[in-house]
């Protein structure tokens, strides 16, 4: 029987292991340990996740919560070396690009256990994004690669990486959306702020180039109300986010703060809305499935097939890139998502039969 030990920290962690751990229950050659790094303890980050998406109540939660990036990294490393000590495995498996999923591989490394990195490869080329430096160190050391798109594995060739240690197998996040859009529901405040289809926005922001600066915050918010024309905006507000809102001291007449939403919830926000401003990766891939138009704020993205094939447009912080956006959006002149290779709901069957195939060998 061979052990795995599966790892999840934040919240796109949560969509992206609840395939992989029902096709490796699926699989009688295989059993896993589920840690929860508890990067994410907001409760409709985390353990509401759990119970929509059928995952099991993980094994440990070592409750690192926030802080600094280093103070982060060394508690998951603390408690994550302690887990492996008691625990033996045959490989560890990280997801994404969140600090656990970084310092949990450095972890395994070190204690000889090899290494699986689901969504290995993509790369947004911005070394000041936290993520990316998260990517090139967990790459570096990865055993196994299973990726999302072609543009990945090119960049794990270009890396060095063998291409016998290389698997395109789709988007596990993908997996969970196609399985979980029959099961979507309408938000608690739809009714109250009289939400239709296709008539709002659906706002989310938190990287720190957008929300860590009072000034360049208040400048983007008044620029994305301004060019709303009062349609609705809702603004599901990450924790972080929080700290900069209550300081900036902004109120619009349409821009309504939400707390953060389940998973079931937010989906059912992006599929009826007019449009998505965000700066997050994993809400692109979920737009361009949905073929939702995507507003993005950032000048790189790490998924360029979002852009390629999918809804996504990048604007970053230029008012004129997104003058132009809104502009596109009321005369429809939006592409249409066209289909990813291998976004087909079966990227974590891929990867769990590899990887037993491996054991079998």
């Amino acid at each position: 029987m061979m052990k795995i030990t599966i790892v999840a920290g934040a919240r796109p962690n949560f969509m992206k292991i609840a395939p992989i751990i029902h096709a490796i229950e699926n699989h009688e050659a295989l059993q896993y340990r589920l840690i929860h790094t508890g990067q994410h303890y907001n409760k409709n980050l985390s353990e509401t996740f759990f119970n929509e998406l059928n995952i099991p109540e993980p094994n440990v939660n070592l409750n690192v919560k926030s802080g600094s990036q280093a103070s982060q990294t060394a508690a998951i490393m603390i408690g994550f070396e302690k887990e492996l000590a008691e625990n033996k495995s045959d490989l560890v498996m990280v997801v994404g690009d969140v600090t656990s999923t970084m310092a949990c591989a450095i972890v395994a490394k070190k204690a000889h256990v090899k290494v699986a990195h689901i969504e290995a490869g993509i790369r947004s080329g911005d070394l000041k994004m936290p993520e990316e430096i998260n990517r090139m160190v967990t790459d570096s050391i990865t055993d196994y690669f299973f990726t999302t798109s072609e543009t990945a594995n090119s960049n794990l060739r270009h890396a060095g990486v063998p291409e016998n240690r290389i698997f395109f197998v789709g988007n596990v996040m993908i997996d969970t959306l196609k399985k979980n859009l029959p099961n979507i529901k309408k938000p608690n405040f739809w009714d109250d702020i009289k939400l239709k289809e296709k008539q709002y926005y659906v706002l989310t922001l938190h990287r720190p180039s957008n929300v860590d600066a009072k000034g360049s915050f208040s400048d983007l918010l008044k620029e994305i109300v301004s060019k709303s024309d009062g349609i609705p905006i809702i603004f599901p507000v990450h924790p972080r986010t929080q700290n900069m809102l209550d300081a900036a001291n902004l109120t619009f007449k349409n821009l309504h703060c939400v707390e953060p939403q389940s998973y079931l919830s937010f989906i059912y926000l992006i599929k009826h809305a007019k449009a998505v401003l965000t700066d997050s990766g994993g809400i692109t891939e979920e737009a361009s499935v949905l073929n939702v138009p995507c507003m993005t704020f950032r000048d790189s993205t790490e998924r360029p097939e979002t852009c390629e094939l999918g809804t996504n447009r990048l604007v970053g912080n230029d008012f004129k890139k997104i003058d132009t956006a809104f502009k596109d959006l009321k005369t429809k002149k939006w592409p249409q998502y066209k289909p990813i290779p291998k976004w087909d709901g079966h990227a974590a069957e891929r990867i769990v039969e590899i990887i037993a195939s491996r054991y079998e060998h």
